[in-house]
């Protein structure tokens, strides 16, 4: 007899084929990887019963000076607030334009080959899209600034909720964004409708915007063949991230006050919610990469699972993804629409701290670190309310799962028999375990299972590779460790 350890490194890994993920976890969902031992994570509930409008997108939360806690998040046409008893507020603007709830591709034609539509019909041009609404949604000192792309002015709320969000005084129009700098500067990205400029306010005063002898406003010109789309503050510079690079702004005084470098090509953000900004630096979804700004250079990043996000993710509607920290973990989240989707309805994640990665499913348009709160807050998609995460071990009748890829454990023409499962002491609570076994890479899969890991565990199944699939129960806190499989020989086939 030979022990066999089910030694799987932590996180997951989907690139190239799933012989290619051999000894790894190749599928999961709801689990997460914490000192190297997978747990699942933590549960959510409604945070609020009263609900959007529509989709919400762009999330905020903040303390005013009385230590009140506030919930910010807008959708394509309403801005609204709620504070720490989840009562909503609708502060939307007088005025408002409204923008799209969904991204809109361009139609025309000669956009395909020849012959891919009918005669007359326009067809979609996915290079050229509109992209869905979203929120700039920054504090102010206890205020909030607000500003989306589609209507281009800046609002300022001034925490009475009895009042709507209104226009800033003197601050330029038509803009794609805002950003309010370590320095207390406030940003417009994309100012005036020029897709390639940033303009500030005068230090400590967003009312004044024109330059002067007396004040530090002024504004730039970026070179750069993209648009501005973000712009975040990260190790005491003003990270500007573009669709096709990304450029630092340095305090330097007056008279210049700010000068601008680029610091990486060829890096562009995906979507305008989609960087994150946590003590390491910035970290961004682009087109087809993951890239992280610490000082210096952007680099892009390698990742476990690069193949199957930016193969499976709706690139038409990819405006909706959106980035979040969830400091409690050291885990960054981006949620993004799959390929069978036109909403956000998965996830992947990436731990900082532990370098690993993981992927699942969850209808998510808009979320917030718990700052605040203490708990990270996530708007869902199926009914536009704000949910706080990682609280219980309800998932709304989800499911925790993980699944390994194969694992050899026989040789050319033999095949092995496996007689027993011995569990590690690190694995805790309710967690079933079932075995998927083949003979030959392409071959038929056989299912045995589900088996209880909580002790050793009787088996009787032959092959020359196999695979493991754990779930943990549904309201249960589990964990599973290095888990080890008993073999004999099983002749040959």
């Amino acid at each position: 007899m030979a022990l066999i350890d089910l030694n799987i490194p932590a996180g997951i890994y989907r690139n190239g084929t799933d012989l290619q993920a051999q000894g790894r976890w190749r599928d999961a969902n709801l689990v997460r990887w914490h000192d190297g031992v997978m747990r699942p994570i933590g549960g959510f509930r409604t945070r609020s019963d009263t609900a959007g409008a529509n989709k919400l997108r762009g999330m905020l939360t903040w303390s005013d000076n009385s230590s009140d806690r506030w919930i910010a998040a807008g959708s394509y046409n309403k801005l609204y607030i709620w504070n720490a008893s989840g009562t909503q507020f609708d502060i939307t603007p007088a005025g408002l334009t409204g923008g799209r709830e969904d991204a809109l591709a361009f139609t025309g034609y000669g956009g395909n080959i020849y012959g891919s539509f009918a005669y007359g019909v326009a067809r979609p041009d996915t290079s050229r899209i509109q992209p869905a609404t979203s929120w700039h949604l920054e504090s102010w000192g206890e205020d909030l600034l607000a500003c989306n792309e589609d209507d281009g002015k800046i609002y300022q709320w001034e925490l009475n909720t009895g009042t709507a969000a209104a226009v800033l005084s003197n601050a330029p129009t038509s803009n794609s964004g805002i950003v309010v700098t370590e320095e207390r500067f406030l940003f417009a990205l994309g100012a005036g409708g020029n897709p390639r400029k940033v303009q500030w306010s005068d230090r400590e005063d967003n009312n004044t915007w024109t330059p002067a002898a007396t004040n530090e406003a002024g504004d730039l010109e970026l070179n750069t063949t993209g648009a501005i789309i973000k712009g975040v503050s990260v190790k005491g510079q003003t990270l500007i991230l573009t669709t096709r690079d990304a450029h630092v702004a340095n305090y330097i005084g007056p008279p210049y006050v700010y000068g601008i470098e680029r610091v990486g090509t060829s890096c562009g953000l995906a979507a305008n919610e989609a960087c994150v900004v946590v003590d390491q630096g910035a970290f961004w979804m682009g087109v087809n990469s993951f890239y992280a700004y610490t000082g210096g250079a952007v680099q892009e990043m390698p990742c476990d699972v690069s193949d199957y996000v930016f193969n499976d993710i709706n690139k038409a509607q990819v405006s909706k993804a959106f980035g979040v920290s969830n400091s409690m973990f050291g885990e960054i989240w981006w949620c993004y629409p799959s390929s069978s989707s036109t909403e956000n309805d998965r996830y992947v994640t990436y731990n900082y701290v532990e370098n690993t990665w993981a992927i699942g499913e969850l209808d998510r348009t808009a979320g917030s670190d718990r700052g605040s709160f203490r708990q990270p807050m996530f708007a869902k998609a199926s009914d536009n309310k704000i949910y706080e995460h990682e609280i219980g071990l309800e998932y709304g009748g989800l499911t925790p799962f993980a699944e390994s890829g194969p694992f050899r454990i026989a040789t050319g023409d033999n095949v092995m028999s496996v007689v027993e499962m011995l569990p590690d002491e690190k694995t805790q609570g309710d967690v079933n375990a079932t075995f998927k076994t083949r003979f030959y890479p392409n071959g038929v899969e056989r299912n045995y299972g589900p088996f209880s890991m909580s002790n050793p565990t009787s088996l009787r199944f032959t092959g020359r590779q196999v695979r493991l699939r754990i779930e943990g129960d549904r309201y249960t806190d589990w964990r599973v460790g290095i888990n080890r499989l008993d073999v004999v020989p099983g002749g040959r086939r």
